[in-house]
């Protein structure tokens, strides 16, 4: 876009009173830092972008009008939250920056030159979020060909697993984005190759096909299109919603997850917008199982390389066990399935899934078993809930249920007793106790 060109329409956009008041709405606590196009340049291109000095922030409505006369074309704001923006200095230790931060957002930041793929990412990472129990997601246009999708603070419990949540950034972020990522790999990449080939793809993005493709020689969709997870860090800035894109000259708008499908880039248009707020108010610690699946992935992550660095590591397979008795089961699995007297239920739902898909045993026999267990907690969840989630494990590929200790201590299930001391996962405590049994029956024979 002509920079003349963008200059006036940034001035007639943010001179609109809407405009103005969700912006600065969006502003307190935050750090702000505006944008601006060179002088003596003709267009828009990244290297023409200057970015305002740091710390900055939005006091009073004054300011941003202040900013726009000066030829601000865009706002940016951190995903933390201050108690004074203005004290941030490069130079301060991560103490100091724990100190002061008051909390933040979780932004999942989708960066991709094609707006199909990126509503494909979209959509799959907000029907994860669902999947973990999170009810309201905030989605935005990133005002050329991205998204991002905001959960509030607020849904994340003060503490988990030892861990001051408000002082676990850019941590918490980083591995929930990570986590989410892998959750959703296997999907974005048949949807993306649904809709394009991989020649075709390779075509598109100037790239020899073995450039898209990942360690197992298959399709990787992040060749493509990247969800950030390395650049999320303190002080880390994104386009507020409302903002201009100076290279599109098109809004950050905000849109229901439901209306992603049927998005048109036109709605976007400076003048068709119609400002809403961005992150929604949330049930209060409703992102909780999501922050501790999210650690439990990258602890399991970290035993997997160590166990690569071993050539020890095998892909997870189904055990058949003839006889699967709750005999059998270990303690933790034995205390969560006469029900949950307390909160917890969509974690031990998320466990017993895992586990009994781990040992081989049918859907059907797996719906059989929960619908069981889900009547005998204190506040049964919806049967609707529980086959949506039986229904996305059917999709997945296997993998264990958490490993032992944390997740099932902070459920308040884990007694154990001595085999688990010499077992790592649920899984192996059926597995050693089957064999046992085995070889105890041979003896009983002689």
């Amino acid at each position: 876009m002509e920079v003349e060109k963008i200059k006036r329409i940034a001035r007639k956009y943010y001179s609109r009173k809407d405009i103005q008041k969700v912006l600065f709405e969006q502003a307190k606590n935050r750090e702000i830092i505006p944008r601006y196009v060179k002088r003596d340049e003709k267009m828009v291109t990244k290297d023409t972008i200057l970015m305002g000095k740091r710390p900055d922030t939005l006091e009073y409505l004054g300011d941003l009008i202040g900013y726009v006369e000066r030829g601000a074309t865009s706002f940016h704001v951190s995903e933390e939250f201050w108690q004074d923006p203005l004290q941030l200095k490069t130079a301060l230790t991560q103490q100091a920056l724990n100190k002061l931060r008051l909390g933040w957002d979780l932004i999942l930041d989708i960066d991709c030159p094609y707006l199909e793929y990126s509503k494909i990412a979209a959509f799959l990472l907000i029907e994860a979020l669902y999947f973990h129990g999170i009810k309201k997601v905030g989605l935005k246009f990133s005002g050329k060909k991205g998204w991002h999708i905001g959960v509030p603070f607020e849904a994340f419990p003060k503490r988990v697993q030892n861990i001051d949540v408000k002082g676990f950034f850019p941590e918490g972020p980083r591995i929930i984005a990570a986590y989410l990522k892998d959750m959703i790999k296997k999907g974005l990449a048949e949807r993306m190759l649904e809709m394009s080939s991989l020649k075709e793809i390779s075509r598109s993005m100037g790239k020899p096909e073995k450039d898209l493709l990942d360690d197992k020689n298959q399709f990787n969709p992040y060749s493509v299109l990247e969800v950030d997870t390395v650049l999320i860090s303190s002080r880390h800035l994104y386009r507020m919603a409302y903002s201009l894109h100076e290279v599109s000259g098109l809004s950050s708008i905000v849109i229901r997850p439901e209306q992603l499908r049927s998005f048109h880039i036109g709605w976007a248009k400076p003048e068709r917008v119609l400002p809403k707020p961005f992150l929604p108010v949330p049930e209060k610690e409703e992102a909780k199982e999501l922050l501790i699946q999210a650690l439990d992935w990258v602890a399991r992550q970290e035993q997997r390389k160590t166990f690569v660095k071993k050539e020890k590591f095998s892909p997870v397979k189904t055990i058949k066990i003839k006889e699967l008795k709750p005999e059998l089961y270990p303690p933790c699995i034995q205390n969560i399935l006469p029900g949950i007297k307390k909160d917890g239920r969509k974690r031990a739902l998320f466990v017993l899934i895992n586990y009994f898909r781990s040992l081989g045993m049918e859907f059907n026999d797996i719906e059989k078993i929960l619908t069981d267990w889900n009547k005998k907690n204190y506040n049964p969840l919806r049967g609707g809930y529980v086959k949506t989630q039986l229904n996305w494990f059917k999709r997945q590929s296997v993998k264990l249920p958490p490993n032992c200790k944390n997740y099932y201590q902070d459920l308040g299930i884990c007694f154990p007793d001595s085999l688990c001391n010499k077992i790592k996962n649920p899984v192996t405590y059926v597995v050693r106790k089957a064999r046992f049994s085995k070889v105890r029956g041979k003896k009983a024979k002689k």
